[in-house]
């Protein structure tokens, strides 16, 4: 038996040579191979303290997925444009924190498609051996970068141009029920491109013809370490229910798949202080 206490963060990931997503989940200072646990019985107790994942402070509430209020009010990472990028204020001189936006946001971005179980549009930062964190994150089985562009305002933009086609969210139920049926990212980007071919001609004529750079790129197969998908899902809510036991039956995404249709995002729990026994 393993047994953990800590407060966690969402799930690092990466993928191995045969693209299988490997998950690892940090419990205060100790790092668990969750790969390793598929199969095992786990139990989980919430100890109902929650500490900020930037600042440690403890916090009745968490906010964006492990924040005290203070550091969602004052961090530039919790501002509005990280979750809707076209509103970037950097260029207006009222950016949070100056430095950080030049460190993360005046860096080009990649605009990609995937595969959720329906196609989406999306952004991200970095593409790292053709495969970016973001794409497990959301649990997708095939993405495709698209679009180079120079900054998170230009992937903001260029986004909001290609989402009058095609969705940016991921629907989670569907995601989690079972193995996406392939899609011809490659087709669907060529018609999108065309489609938008104005409206980016417009964006490039107003920030210059480098802002927006097309990209040549194969379509990345991700695979999921699932033994059982969910037929009728179950979220499990740790505030309401402070914890769970049974047999982790898959990882997809940032939730873990147990016995029972019963799911649960361990992103939503960053800075959640629990205790982990592992059978």
């Amino acid at each position: 038996m393993t047994v953990l206490s800590g407060n966690i963060k969402k799930m690092s990931v990466d993928v191995n040579a045969d693209n299988l997503a490997q998950y690892q989940l940090n419990v205060g200072d100790t790092a668990i191979n969750m790969n390793d646990v598929i199969g095992k019985r786990i139990s989980v107790n919430y100890q109902a303290t929650i500490n900020c994942v930037h600042c440690g402070r403890k916090t009745k509430k968490s906010f964006n997925q492990g924040y005290c209020y203070p550091c969602l009010t004052k961090l530039a990472q919790c501002d509005i444009c990280i979750i809707k990028p076209e509103k970037c204020h950097y260029h207006q001189g009222t950016c949070r924190e100056p430095s950080w936006g030049e460190a993360n946001c005046l860096q080009s971005h990649f605009v990609y498609l995937s595969n959720t179980g329906n196609a989406k549009v999306g952004i991200t930062r970095f593409v790292t051996d053709g495969v970016s964190s973001r794409w497990i994150d959301q649990g997708a089985s095939q993405a495709i970068p698209i679009l180079r562009v120079q900054n998170r305002l230009m992937s903001g933009l260029v986004e909001i141009a290609l989402k009058a086609q095609i969705a940016d969210k991921t629907n989670w139920r569907k995601m989690l029920q079972g193995e996406a049926e392939p899609i011809d990212l490659k087709a669907l980007k060529d018609t999108l491109l065309k489609n938008a071919a104005p409206q980016l001609n417009e964006l490039k004529n107003q920030f210059g013809i480098q802002s927006i750079a097309d990209i040549e790129s194969d379509i990345i197969n991700i695979r999921y370490p699932v033994d059982v998908y969910p037929t009728k899902i179950k979220s499990i809510n740790l505030d309401k229910e402070l914890g769970f036991e049974g047999q982790l039956q898959g990882i997809k995404g940032q939730y873990l798949l147990l016995d029972q249709d019963r799911v649960i995002n361990i992103r939503k729990y960053s800075g959640y202080h629990l205790d982990i026994d592992i059978q």
